[in-house]
């Protein structure tokens, strides 16, 4: 991880995952995914209900860069539940199919199959 205070990307991811127990940093939009990693990614979000917050790296060439140095992984989509963070497509579809995201979520406190306020 590096230095937060003097790197505003990196501020700003580390306020984004603390803020939002679900965050998703992905190419596009939840409504409009840019990559089909990023849209298997939502599928499954949307799928066991999760409430997320999609962040579109596409929109900033610093963030697209600097949520690779947060986390010190290559590749995007990156989910995070509660500032934790869980890995890609690969990773998250895995879980998924395992029954390991939903009970990671439960175990986590995020509410799923209904939508925050």
């Amino acid at each position: 991880m590096t230095d937060t205070a003097a790197d505003p990307v990196q501020a700003f991811i580390a306020d984004t995952v603390s803020q939002h127990d679900v965050v998703l940093f992905m190419k596009g939009t939840p409504d409009a995914p840019k990559c089909g990693f990023s849209s298997l990614a939502v599928q499954i979000l949307d799928h066991v209900g999760a409430s997320f917050v999609g962040v579109d790296v596409l929109q900033d060439e610093a963030l697209r860069e600097g949520v690779k140095q947060f986390t010190d992984w290559p590749t995007i989509p990156q989910l995070y539940v509660k500032g934790e963070f869980v890995g890609g497509s690969d990773i998250v579809r895995e879980m998924f199919n395992a029954g390991e995201l939903q009970a990671l979520m439960a175990e986590k406190g995020v509410a799923l199959g209904q939508v925050e306020a």
